[in-house]
């Protein structure tokens, strides 16, 4: 039975959740309701001018009113601070604005994630990778920007902190957003309603192993009558090297060595680009805002390596060195635009739309030669892809009363894309759609209503109802090929203040969400490994994949500290049915047989995990120590994969915990910020099928930053990433018919200096 305490809290807490809200609308009127926590925190009014002020406002005699005079009613705006944000969120929310965007000097919203609670980068430390909550990426995570999804081949790399306003991470998922999001949910806003007052430039150079990456980033802002705009421009190149070594050893069920080869592959990239990110925002004389903010992302790679082939047992190797040189160009505009209007009786009305387009296209021209240096094969790739899409979409507000509010919205989002590949290997075509242009469409409806309530100082609770539909549809010359679902997603957010302890609450959720299969599952032209082998297969997709579906409860304890800090602990559960996973198998293909990886639905699976966060200021506890902030973070999962034996039938890429630990130190008597931020993952091994082993090495990133204001209009940020810049080392197995082949990776990763001086002008 998959019964366990996380599938009965599920139930309580959802339970409880209903029960309260009903009970404390038939119990409390809103005549005597207590005004929300969050209108306290945001309006602090001076309620002894008001009562005096009162009088004045009743009907007197028209003398006795001349001589009266009104006494000052003084109100005052408190902006809340990120710490605020989040107690007085209904949803599991934290919040990292301009302070934590601004501390480190990072030149990408990559850098600044990896330090955040619960927020992993996989792949190669330094070089960034997927975004990971809870330890899962590869779609698990949905990662949005103003709460859309961007378009395919966007990366966060691309953004640099200066363009974010704030960053929002949902443990949970929340009705408002797309529920693809069984790990969590990471919500980049771009800054749209503020104000620059001065031009800011921003002259930066990156040292990665003697290679520079200069970038130049300048933000002019302005205001044209009722148009405010800032303008913001950059360019930026980059030169990287990667040398990989891999080991690939085969044994016969006798043990004896039927295959031992090494492959050493040195190569190196550079890349140039500019980004227009312009933000545009109007507010017209009714009091409505229009905000419209496009991106324009442009770039240029070259690439080139070799690769060397030594084998001492095995069959013919396919070659012994490989010269190969690539180029890719790409060209993406994006368009976020949002209108907002507020009626009379409080209820306001957000209205969002965009659309994109894209085009990429990479050239690759691969040499093999043999040990006597002859030329054995001339591999070609040409891949050509254009990708449209327009989303639409609305929420409606209304205000119910003190701390309450209901909102109901829409959804719509289509998609296109055209891929057309041609892949020839001595001029033969090496699958049979190579030349062919696959297309492919996708639709995505979603309608949703989420009522958030403060029902009374103690409780507060946030129910919701989703629902999502998708339907992709492919046409390629084997045939057309539709996969259509649906989702219905309810969530429940409860949070209860404890009474006499005004700093601590308890948080607690009972949600649905699933993950949806990518197109390149679903449909997508074949990728062909030049070196075939059970560690090096061909991939393709599975047109017949269902989206994972998955019920979860989140219980967290919160206790606020006095200066902005905060601890808490948390613990998760989540069961996931019809998870997808990669097998690789040897079976027949249009050239043979072959090892081919191709997802499919395999089952049932379970994750949970114990999640400890500490933010504070050091002086909170020793009023005489350093003026120093303290920033740590510890997160424990577990998982297993029903129908594959153990011990290590994990989640895929999912480690047994992870860590942060970061320091910033503001120097007495000096203009001057030093920190750092320690990221620690523990080595771990997946069982990810019957027949197939993965494994990942310790990885460790340890990254320093100082920062000197010379003037309040000029500072200077020096920075070092990586700087234990250990090799990045994973591991794969194939136990087959007794045959066991394996494959030792190792990756080497550089430090990274950086120094950037900003300017206000």
């Amino acid at each position: 039975m998959r019964h366990s305490i996380f599938s009965v809290a599920s139930g309580l807490c959802l339970c409880l959740c209903l029960c309260v809200t009903i009970s404390a609308a038939a119990q409390q009127t809103a005549s005597d309701a207590s005004p929300a926590a969050s209108e306290s925190a945001l309006q602090q009014v001076d309620t002894s001018n008001a009562e005096r002020a009162a009088p004045a406002q009743r009907a007197r005699p028209v003398r006795q009113a001349r001589e009266e005079k009104l006494e000052k009613v003084t109100v005052t705006s408190t902006k809340l601070t990120d710490v605020d944000q989040r107690r007085l969120s209904t949803a599991s929310k934290m919040v990292f604005g301009r302070e934590e965007l601004d501390l480190a000097g990072d030149s990408t919203i990559g850098e600044v994630l990896k330090r955040l609670p619960g927020v992993t980068i996989g792949g190669r430390p330094g070089r960034g990778g997927d975004i990971r909550m809870r330890g899962l990426g590869s779609g698990y995570t949905q990662v949005l920007v103003n709460g859309e999804r961007p378009p395919g081949g966007f990366s966060m790399d691309s953004l640099s902190p200066d363009q974010v306003e704030r960053i929002e991470i949902y443990r949970a998922p929340v009705a408002e957003f797309s529920t693809r999001a069984i790990a969590g949910t990471i919500n980049v806003v771009l800054r749209e309603d503020f104000q620059l007052k001065q031009t800011q430039l921003r002259l930066s150079d990156g040292i990665e192993g003697g290679r520079h990456a200069p970038n130049l980033s300048i933000t002019y802002p302005g205001t044209a009558g009722s148009l405010n705009y800032a303008m913001t421009a950059s360019v930026f190149q980059n030169q990287k090297r990667s040398q990989v070594t891999r080991e690939e050893l085969g044994l016969d069920p006798q043990g004896k060595t039927i295959l031992d080869q090494k492959e050493y592959d040195d190569s190196s990239q550079r890349m140039r680009g500019i980004h227009l990110t312009p933000r545009l925002t109007y507010r017209f004389d009714s009091g409505d805002v229009l905000n419209v903010q496009p991106f324009l992302m442009q770039s240029r790679s070259e690439s080139a390596g070799n690769s060397v082939l030594e084998q001492s047992v095995g069959p013919p190797a396919p070659f012994a060195v490989s010269h190969w040189g690539s180029s890719a160009e790409s060209l993406a505009l994006r368009m976020f635009g949002s209108w907002q209007h507020r009626y009379e009786n409080g209820a306001r009305l957000n209205i969002k739309f965009g659309g994109g387009a894209g085009n990429s296209s990479s050239h690759t021209l691969r040499n093999q030669f043999s040990s006597d240096g002859v030329l054995r094969d001339v591999i070609a790739d040409v891949n050509d892809v254009k990708d449209h899409n327009v989303n639409f979409g609305g929420k409606y507000t209304q205000t119910l009363g003190d701390g309450h509010a209901l909102a109901t919205g829409l959804d719509a989002e289509w998609g296109w894309r055209s891929q057309t590949r041609t892949s020839l290997d001595n001029g033969q075509p090496q699958f049979i759609e190579s030349g062919e242009t696959l297309s492919a469409q996708s639709r995505r409806l979603a309608a949703f209503v989420q009522d958030e309530w403060d029902i009374t100082p103690v409780w507060a609770t946030s129910l919701g109802l989703r629902w999502e539909g998708i339907t992709t549809l492919s046409a390629r010359t084997a045939g057309d090929v539709t996969n259509v679902s649906s989702v219905w997603s309810p969530v429940a957010h409860l949070v209860y203040r404890i009474p006499g302890f005004a700093k601590d609450q308890i948080r607690s959720a009972v949600t649905h969400s699933y993950r949806a299969p990518t197109l390149a599952d679903l449909i997508a032209l074949p990728s062909i490994s030049n070196n075939n082998g059970p560690t090096r297969p061909d991939r393709l997709g599975n047109p017949d994949l269902k989206p994972e579906l998955s019920t979860g409860v989140d219980l967290a304890y919160e206790h606020y500290l006095t200066q902005s800090g905060i601890m808490s602990i948390s613990l998760f559960n989540r069961g996931i049915r019809n998870l997808i996973r990669r097998q690789t198998n040897w079976v027949m293909t249009s050239s043979g047989m072959r090892w081919v990886s191709q997802p499919f639905n395999v089952g049932y699976a379970t994750t949970s995990g114990l999640e400890m966060e500490a933010k504070f200021q050091l002086q909170e506890f020793l009023p005489s120590g350093p003026s120093m902030d303290v920033r740590s973070n510890v997160s424990v999962f577990k998982s297993k994969v029903d129908g594959i034996q153990g011990p290590n039938n994990r989640l895929d890429q999912q480690p047994g915990m992870t860590a942060n630990l970061g320091l910033d130190y503001r120097v007495a008597g000096l203009p001057m910020t030093v920190g750092g931020n320690l990221n620690w993952t523990p080595a771990y091994i997946v069982q990810s099928s019957t027949i197939q082993t993965t494994s990942a090495h310790m990885k460790r990133q340890l990254d320093l930053f100082g920062v000197w204001k010379f003037t309040p209009d000029l500072q200077l940020r020096i920075a070092v990433n990586n700087l234990v810049n250990n090799d990045y080392l994973t591991s794969s197995s194939i136990v087959q018919g007794g045959v066991n082949q394996s494959v030792d990776i190792g990756a080497r990763t550089y430090a990274t200096w950086t120094a950037r001086l900003e300017m206000k002008i």
